[in-house]
């Protein structure tokens, strides 16, 4: 009896209380701290909540602002596109306006190196480097050089229009990446906390790919533009200064083109008065060479008609010299008829006029034929002037392009 009183596995009292006093107490512990975790959690659970609301909006805020850069940056791409496509599609204008301006010129200048070529069948002295070779040498030279400053400037446009479309090409690849990410950061501005399908992404923190900085990002697209607005400049300047070579080119063409047809005009008159004095004097050479026809005639039937009164006195001579004796007598009759024979013969001996006029009649006859080749050498001249040509010019058409 007294061993169960006393069983030590048993404990006191006094512990069993003291152990409930400990649970207790541990607990009561355990409860304030838990109720302390708790009003912690809470706080933090609103802190935190307070914390992403507030981070979400700043996000958002910034998303916004980073749209409406874009949207900005976007309206200038654009802006500035349309502006470089207009200025382009006009340059090709003014290219066309080139090439055709161009196109014209070969027709003169052909014509012109066919008026020389043409001209070089003049014959004798009508072979000049007058006025009129001049003047066509002149234009040849002109032509020649508007081509070479057409042709020059065409490069200049076609190189204009390259550097062009470079900076359209630049503004609509810009333009593109501007719009997928206006999409990107449309679609992200879209997205709430209750939006489904909304994942977790593991790798979304990685900096991976050729980040850039904000200023390096706008220093891109304002490259972009200052490339396009400065070609956009150059094309208006180079327009302006077609327009110019356009302008003088077709004035030089046209001047030119009137001072040789003046200048054949004028030649053409001259080459008509030298002619029509040529056949004038042909006429009154002739008319001389008639003249002197008819004087030869004339002396010719003077000589013809003393031929049978000198063969009288010589006969009569002849015979009286056969008279006998003391009739052989130089009387008055022998006398006469001596004097007569003289008068004859001195008479005749005078028509030596005869060779002269007949000398006088060839040097006529050569004066003819020299002037009726040098009216040919003329109407020759005429033809090629006027006829092959100025004819040949009137299809010359020198427009404003």
């Amino acid at each position: 009896m007294a061993r169960l009183l006393h069983d030590p596995s048993k404990l006191h009292p006094s512990e069993w209380y003291a152990a409930n006093r400990m649970q207790r107490a541990t607990t009561e512990s355990q409860k304030s701290r838990s109720e302390c975790m708790i009003a912690e959690s809470w706080r933090l659970v609103d802190e935190i909540e307070k914390t992403t609301q507030k981070t979400q909006s700043d996000v958002n805020k910034k998303l916004e602002q980073r749209r409406e850069e874009i949207k900005f940056w976007k309206q200038e791409l654009d802006n500035k596109l349309e502006q470089i496509v207009h200025e382009t599609e006009t340059l090709l204008t003014f290219k066309n306006r080139l090439e055709r301006a161009l196109e014209g010129c070969k027709e003169p200048l052909v014509i012109a190196q066919k008026c020389l070529l043409y001209r070089q069948r003049r014959v004798g002295i009508d072979l000049v480097h007058d006025e009129v070779e001049q003047e066509l040498v002149k234009e040849a030279e002109v032509l020649q050089g508007i081509i070479a400053l057409l042709g020059r400037t065409l490069e200049q446009t076609n190189e204009q229009i390259r550097q062009n479309r470079s900076a359209k090409y630049n503004l609509e690849m810009d333009l593109k990446d501007k719009f997928t990410a206006l999409t990107i950061d449309d679609y992200c501005a879209s997205l709430t906390n209750d939006t489904p399908h909304i994942i977790y992404a593991d790798n979304a923190m990685k900096l991976e790919g050729n980040f850039v900085s904000p200023e390096d990002w706008i220093d891109f697209s304002n490259i972009n533009v200052e490339k396009a607005d400065k070609q956009r400049n150059n094309s208006l300047a180079l327009k302006a200064l077609i327009d110019g070579i356009l302008s003088q080119t077709a004035n030089d063409m046209r001047k030119q083109c009137e001072m040789v047809n003046t200048a054949f005009r004028n030649r053409v008159k001259e080459v008509k008065d030298a002619k029509h004095k040529l056949e004038t004097l042909l006429a009154v050479v002739m008319d001389e060479v008639a003249a002197q026809e008819k004087n030869i005639a004339a002396l010719k039937k003077a000589i013809a008609d003393k031929e049978g009164p000198v063969k009288v006195a010589q006969t009569r001579l002849e015979a009286r010299n056969h008279r006998p004796n003391v009739e052989l007598c130089y009387d008055t009759v022998h006398s006469s008829l001596m004097s007569e024979v003289h008068e004859i013969a001195k008479n005749i001996q005078r028509q030596d006029a005869l060779a002269q006029a007949q000398t006088e009649l060839k040097a006529l006859s050569r004066r003819q034929l020299s002037l009726e080749e040098e009216i040919k050498v003329k109407e020759n001249t005429l033809y090629i002037d006027e006829v092959l040509c100025m004819q040949m010019r009137e299809s010359v058409c020198i427009n404003n392009y």
